[in-house]
């Protein structure tokens, strides 16, 4: 057996090279695009030593700060639909806890990342070392444990050789279209840097595909039938959709069967917007025409969703009393959820078969039309809420009129990127991505800071494409730094800054609870003194191009500038908090206190009961 003595550091890197991935297509292409770092003294020696000596052939990109160096790397897979992915590596302590949370935002959307946090010496020769955290009774214990429950798999390692069969079970899971998420192998810091004689043959090249699960013929079978008795069937299209490439297989399904469908957060954009059976968002922030027909349907078609809570309405927004669900899905913890009757299956195949299977069948022509017809009501309704204001007009904007600005200033091939607060909602409802993939929300796990971060992983993904993130102030104030990283790397995206001066989705959620305002809005929370921020200076200290505008119209014209501008634009807009587009939307529950003092608390208690009564108890 040929051998080669490395450090762990420089056998895992050259291995990481070594694995190819074959597309669709036939292409090959690498599996790993390059190490997002930040070196401290837990991996400056051992794995960035490592790095350093094959900056040309691997990029290493350097990050502002652990987390948002993640979600680009998340946000990079999710544009290259999981075929190809991003590492991560910190140091110890601080630098591994902030990666915690985009492992979470990994984990919750079913993305692949290689998370590298460095861990403690495995000698403990010098314990404590800086930034250790002693558990008082358990010696194995680091805080790098905090991986474990947000981790597809999590392997320690402390001797050189375990990187062996720890790296080939990473890339099981990274490839694995149903176990797929993030892989966190922690490497002790001594063990990095120390060498063992490695076979070669670790370090071969590697050719992995993502398999395509095709179903077992008694599901099959069962869904079918389920399916040809439907008179008012509703699809439902989540991210698997995407993921598996099914996105023109699942238009034509639609519209050869006469199956109107609604869109996930993850799945919105599969289909173009124009497609005539696709209704838009569904649920708590969907369409009014996709809730309208999920109160009626008698059949959902889930396919690659988890059937989150803002996808169902929290279990309300399906009222027929007969009601059956068939799940299409790689992962049986999602097909099996709620009663579904499932088929464990790639969404492409799953949709080819089941269509060949159902033949010529078709949904009753009047649940049909009438979903075309509730369709061109809705825009008509959406329209009106995102129109040019008038010239004369007072009130500062509202989110849809700013959608509405973004909609009309930007070419049919942008991306708009999202993750958290009133716009998610707005954006759901409102945007119509002119080609497939123009919708990257991050709503699995709706973390604030994703936005600026999300947006340039998108761009490195997809470089061709116009890609506009979409934020509001509360997001970017958590995390903005990686605006350096898009001047440095020269990966060029325009920010539309929404400031209406705190968190106002939070604000009227907590009022539609009953309370008070109170923490949410600046001027509500504990203060001496109003903080009145100059985000368009802010952002063109960090390099970018950076303007605020005072109206729609002129957010209009700075779009359009921002296509010529050579590098990263942020727009600044005022607007106001309170406003979202009514006649649409669903309940969500979010529990409301069943005692308080306040007589506004009790009646809102007294409509979440109403709404408890209507709730699908099948979980």
């Amino acid at each position: 057996m040929k051998i080669q003595r490395l450090t762990m550091s420089q056998a895992l890197v050259k291995a990481m090279m070594a694995q190819k991935i074959k597309l669709d297509d036939g292409s090959i292409q690498p599996f790993f695009a390059g190490m997002w770092a930040i070196f401290g003294h837990g991996n400056v020696a051992g794995l960035g030593e490592a790095l350093q000596e094959v900056k040309h052939e691997f990029p290493t990109f350097r990050g502002q700060n652990e987390q948002s160096m993640a979600h680009t790397a998340i946000a990079y897979a999710k544009g290259k639909r999981r075929k190809q992915v991003m590492a991560c590596t910190t140091s110890i302590g601080p630098g591994s806890l902030n990666l915690v949370t985009a492992a979470g935002v990994a984990h919750a959307n079913r993305l692949p990342i290689l998370l590298l946090p460095s861990d403690v010496f495995a000698t403990r020769m010098p314990d404590p070392v800086l930034q250790q955290l002693e558990d008082f009774g358990d010696g194995t214990v680091s805080v790098n444990d905090c991986f474990k429950t947000v981790s597809r798999y999590f392997d320690r390692i402390t001797r050189p050789e375990q990187i062996v069969p720890a790296f080939q079970r990473a890339m099981t899971v990274l490839t694995d279209p149903a176990e797929c998420g993030p892989v966190t192998l922690s490497l002790c810091q001594d063990v990095q840097t120390m060498a063992w004689d490695f076979p070669e043959s670790f370090f071969e090249e590697r050719i992995h595909y993502i398999r395509r699960i095709h179903p077992d013929p008694f599901e099959l079978a069962t869904i079918k039938e389920i399916l040809l008795q439907a008179k008012k069937p509703l699809a439902i299209i989540g991210g698997g959709v995407a993921y598996s490439g099914a996105e023109k297989l699942l238009e034509a399904f639609c519209n050869k069967h006469g199956i109107p469908a609604g869109e996930t957060n993850a799945g919105k954009s599969a289909i173009p917007d124009q497609s005539p059976l696709n209704m838009g968002g569904i649920g708590v922030s969907g369409t009014a025409v996709a809730n309208a027909l999920a109160n009626e349907t008698d059949v959902i078609l889930a396919i690659g969703t988890r059937l989150q809570d803002f996808t169902t309405g929290s279990w309300a927004v399906f009222n027929n009393p007969n009601l059956k669900i068939i799940s299409i899905n790689v992962q049986p913890f999602d097909a099996t959820k709620h009663l579904s009757y499932p088929m464990i299956a790639d969404a492409k195949v799953g949709i080819e078969l089941l269509c060949q299977a159902i033949g010529e069948y078709k949904a009753d022509p009047t649940w049909t039309n009438k979903a075309t017809s509730l369709k061109a009501k809705w825009y008509e309704t959406a329209d009106r809420y995102m129109a040019l204001p008038d010239s004369n007009a007072t009130k500062l904007p509202s989110d849809a009129q700013v959608i509405g600005a973004v909609m009309r200033s930007t070419p049919d091939n942008t991306i708009v990127v999202c993750a958290a607060g009133g716009l998610p909602g707005e954006l759901q409802k409102l945007w119509r991505a002119k080609e497939s993939g123009g919708y990257h929300m991050e709503y699995g796990f709706s973390c604030m800071g994703y936005e600026v971060a999300g947006g340039i992983g998108a761009k490195m993904a997809e470089p061709d494409r116009n890609v506009v993130v979409m934020v509001g102030d509360g997001s970017y104030m958590m995390l903005n730094s990686e605006i350096i990283s898009s001047i440095m790397l020269g990966v060029k995206i325009t920010i539309v800054l929404l400031d209406n001066r705190g968190y106002g989705c939070i604000n009227r959620l907590q009022q539609v609870c009953g309370g008070k305002p109170f923490n949410n809005m600046l001027i509500d929370t504990h203060h001496k003194i109003l903080p009145d921020i100059d985000f368009a200076q802010h952002a063109q200290s960090m390099g970018a191009i950076s303007l605020k505008v005072a109206s729609i119209s002129q957010l209009q014209d700075a779009l359009k500038q921002s296509e010529k501008n050579d590098r990263t634009t942020v727009i600044v807009i005022d607007t106001e908090a309170e406003s979202i587009t009514e006649e649409c939307g669903y309940w969500w529950d979010v529990a409301v206190p069943e005692v308080s003092k306040q007589k506004t608390v009790n009646e809102a208690y007294e409509g979440y009961l109403n709404y408890k009564k209507i709730q699908r108890h099948w979980n």
